[in-house]
């Protein structure tokens, strides 16, 4: 006697062998194709995002809506030719004022980095700046500046005062002369003493026309570094204590 095993693959249906190959063959037919090129288009394709939708009116965009409004006017009132070539000149003209802002901010980027490379050549030299504070620290011991007088004075007072506003020195200068009268101030107080590091203003009052009257003071400061700026700034010179200064500011340039 001979013994068949119910579970052989001998006894199994024809029809679910079938049916079991059939299934993998559709599962591979979704995946891929016969013809490699509509693979590959396919996975390109899947793999594309969409672009994000632009705002702007392009010169294709307007030509395409303005053949758009020609095929669809009513014949027996069609556009006018003027009013076709007054909407072909308003676009160019804003077209071209779009440019032109584009070429002018470039020219711009470029200015500011000419500017800056001028610039650089006042690092340790000292500059003239409609300011009346100067500074006095452990390389500068005086201050120096420049009062300006609208007619010539005999006798102008200088008052010299510290961040707190209080006057530690007093001294006269001959204004005898009008117009910029140099001033300068060899760091010491009213007793004589070397005053310590910071920032000093320089006041002057003078008598016009009998009426006494404060006066525009300058100083000089050194330039420590220059920075880069912006279009809007341009290239600031950083000056050692005091601070920055757009370089349009300087009033003049003098040896360190």
């Amino acid at each position: 006697m001979s013994l068949v095993n119910p579970y052989s693959s001998q006894s199994l249906p024809q029809t679910q062998s079938a049916s079991s190959t059939g299934i993998a063959s559709n599962t591979t037919q979704t995946e891929t194709s016969s013809n490699a090129y509509l693979d590959s288009v396919q996975h390109a394709e899947a793999a594309e995002t969409p672009e994000p939708n632009s705002q702007e009116l392009t010169q294709s965009d307007f030509f395409a809506l303005l053949s758009q409004q020609l095929s669809m006017q009513d014949p027996f009132k069609p556009v006018e030719n003027d009013q076709m070539i007054s909407q072909m000149a308003s676009f160019s003209t804003v077209d071209g004022i779009a440019k032109l802002n584009e070429e002018i901010l470039n020219l711009n980027t470029l200015t500011s980095s000419s500017q800056a490379l001028q610039a650089s050549g006042l690092v340790g030299q000292k500059v003239l700046i409609p300011s009346d504070t100067g500074h006095i620290g452990t390389d500068s011991s005086e201050v120096k500046g420049v009062i300006s007088t609208p007619t010539p004075i005999d006798s102008i007072t200088v008052n010299i005062e510290d961040e707190t506003g209080q006057v530690i020195r007093t001294f006269e200068v001959d204004g005898s002369a009008g117009g910029n009268i140099d001033v300068t101030w060899d760091g010491l107080d009213k007793n004589g003493e070397p005053v310590a590091e910071g920032n000093y203003a320089i006041k002057a009052n003078g008598k016009i026309d009998g009426t006494s009257e404060d006066l525009a003071v300058s100083t000089y400061a050194h330039v420590s570094s220059v920075s880069l700026g912006d279009v809007t700034t341009g290239a600031i010179l950083n000056l050692r204590g005091i601070g920055g200064i757009q370089l349009s500011d300087v009033l003049a340039v003098a040896e360190s």
